[in-house]
């Protein structure tokens, strides 16, 4: 569902409300996909490089770095904290293995090696909550509209 979908008529009358949540939502997707296994997630987090490859962009997807191996964090609070209403903000892992720990990979890789790994689902667990995370978000929004 789009993002005016699923905010309420509050959010559209208010100024600067529909962005906040928009912003709001954003950066809750963003630290919930990267939320460790440990800490109640679905991301497999070894040494961190996977949770540090997600990068967020208002003009195009993050593309996937081939061969690179490590990865510092990128910032991306800034870019969704500078994304206007009416933006897109796409988020992506640049990390090559990312694709295989979401979805899962059966088979001889590139390299030779034999898997057969079970995805986690990291990706398509925190899309689905979209409608939620958005409702949360207006929510945390509007909360801190009434308490100014």
């Amino acid at each position: 569902m789009s993002f005016a979908a699923e905010v309420s008529e509050w959010c559209r009358q208010v100024e600067g409300a529909a962005e906040a949540v928009f912003q709001t939502a954003a950066q809750t997707v963003a630290n919930e996909v990267r939320t460790a296994v440990a800490e109640g997630g679905r991301m497999p987090v070894k040494t961190g490089n996977l949770r540090r490859s997600l990068m967020a962009s208002t003009s195009a997807m993050p593309t996937i770095k081939e061969g690179k191996e490590t990865f510092s964090d990128s910032g991306l609070e800034l870019v969704i904290a500078g994304a206007q209403l009416g933006s897109t903000v796409y988020l992506g892992f640049q990390a090559a293995y990312a694709a295989r720990m979401n979805y899962g990979f059966v088979g001889t890789d590139s390299l030779g090696r034999t898997f057969n790994q079970a995805g986690y689902g990291f990706v398509d667990a925190v899309a689905q909550r979209w409608p939620q995370i958005v409702t949360q978000a207006e929510a945390t929004v509007r909360g801190r509209f009434e308490a100014a």
